[in-house]
C-alpha cells in the first residue's frame, strides 16, 4: 500500500530554464553542477516544477570526442544522457521538485527517439517521445530519429499534466486529441533555430491554452552551440492561460521575450500558475468556452465552380 501523503490539489509554481546553449560545459560533471545550481535556485524561489529545453543535450557537444561526425551525435548524446540524467533525478527528489529534463535521444528497436524524461520527487520516472519530427530530425546526413506513438498523461499532486515537445504543439490534431481529458498544465520544451520557429511554437502554445482551457508553458534554449558551423537557438519562455477576464484578459501569465543570445547559464522564468482557479473555471465554463467540441459530425459543402 502506498504511504505517499495525499495533498489537496492547489496551484503550482513552474520554473522554465531558457538555458544558454553556448554554455560550453567542459564535461558531463560540469553540466550536472550547472543544472543542479539552476534547480536549487528555482527551488529557493518555491518552484514545484522545472522544465529544461528540448535537446538540452546539444550543449554537451562541446566535450564530445574530437572529430565526432554529425551522424554519430545522436548515439553519443544518448550514451552521455545515461550518466547525466540519474544525477538530475536524484537532485529533483532531494529538492522535492518535478523535473522535465529537456529532451535527449533514446535508443529503441527502430532507431532513436527524441524523449523527454520526467522525474517526480516521489521517484516515478515517466517519458514522452516527440510525435512529429522536423526535417532536421529526419536527415540521413545528420540526425535521424523515429517518432513516438503515444501521449503520456501525468497525475501529480492532484493535477493533470502533459508534456508536448516543440513541433507537436503546432499540430491541431494533437490538440483535438487532448480535448476532454481535463488537463491542467502542458509543459512544452522546444528547440528553435530561428525567430520564425520560436514564433510558431509559442503562438500555437497560446492557442492550445485557449482551446484546452489550461495553462501551457513553452521554453527553449537560447544562443548558438559553439561547435563547428555554429548552431543558433532563438527562444525564451512563457506561461499562457486562457484569454479570460478572470486571468488578466491577454492569456499571458508570464513571458520572457525571444532572444538569440544570453549570458551565464541563461534565464529562468518562474511563476505561480493559478491551477485551482483555472480548474474551477474549466468545470464551470469560461466566457464563451463550450468544453470539448468535435467537428466529426460536420458536413463539408463544396459548391461546384461556376463556369467563366
Amino acid at each position: 500500500m502506498s504511504t505517499t501523503k495525499q495533498r489537496t490539489p492547489g496551484d503550482l509554481t513552474v520554473a522554465l530554464w531558457a538555458m544558454n546553449m553556448g554554455l560550453a560545459p567542459a564535461s558531463a560533471e560540469a553540466f550536472i553542477e550547472t543544472a543542479k545550481t539552476e534547480m536549487r535556485a528555482a527551488r529557493a524561489r518555491q518552484a514545484d516544477i522545472m522544465v529544461m529545453p528540448e535537446y538540452v543535450c546539444e550543449s554537451w557537444l562541446t566535450f564530445a570526442p574530437a572529430g565526432l561526425a554529425e551522424t554519430a551525435e545522436i548515439a553519443w548524446m544518448a550514451e552521455v544522457a545515461q550518466a547525466i540524467l540519474p544525477e538530475l533525478a536524484r537532485e529533483a527528489a532531494r529538492l522535492d521538485m518535478l523535473l522535465v529534463a529537456g529532451t535527449v535521444p533514446v535508443a529503441v528497436d527502430q532507431g532513436y527517439r527524441n524523449r523527454a524524461w520526467i522525474f517526480t520527487p516521489e521517484g516515478q520516472v515517466l517519458a514522452q517521445d516527440k510525435l512529429s519530427l522536423t526535417p532536421d530530425e529526419r536527415d540521413p546526413e545528420a540526425w535521424t530519429l523515429v517518432p513516438g506513438d503515444e501521449v503520456t498523461l501525468i497525475t501529480w499532486r492532484g493535477r493533470r499534466l502533459a508534456v508536448v515537445i516543440c513541433l507537436d504543439i503546432e499540430q491541431p490534431a494533437l490538440g483535438a486529441r487532448l480535448q476532454g481529458l481535463d488537463i491542467d498544465l502542458i509543459l512544452n520544451p522546444s528547440d528553435t533555430g530561428r525567430l520564425s520557429g520560436h514564433s510558431r511554437v509559442f503562438s500555437c502554445a497560446k492557442a492550445r491554452a485557449v482551446e484546452l482551457f489550461c495553462a501551457v508553458a513553452p521554453v527553449g534554449g537560447v544562443g548558438p552551440v559553439p561547435v563547428q558551423g555554429e548552431r543558433g537557438n532563438v527562444s525564451g519562455a512563457a506561461i499562457y492561460l486562457p484569454c479570460e477576464a478572470a486571468f488578466g484578459h491577454t492569456g499571458i501569465l508570464a513571458e520572457q521575450p525571444a532572444a538569440d543570445r544570453t549570458e551565464g547559464a541563461g534565464r529562468c522564468l518562474i511563476a505561480r500558475v493559478p491551477l485551482r482557479a483555472l480548474h474551477a473555471a474549466r468545470k464551470a465554463g469560461g466566457e464563451v468556452w463550450l468544453g470539448a467540441w468535435s467537428a466529426e459530425s460536420l458536413r463539408l459543402n463544396e459548391p461546384p465552380i461556376c463556369p467563366n
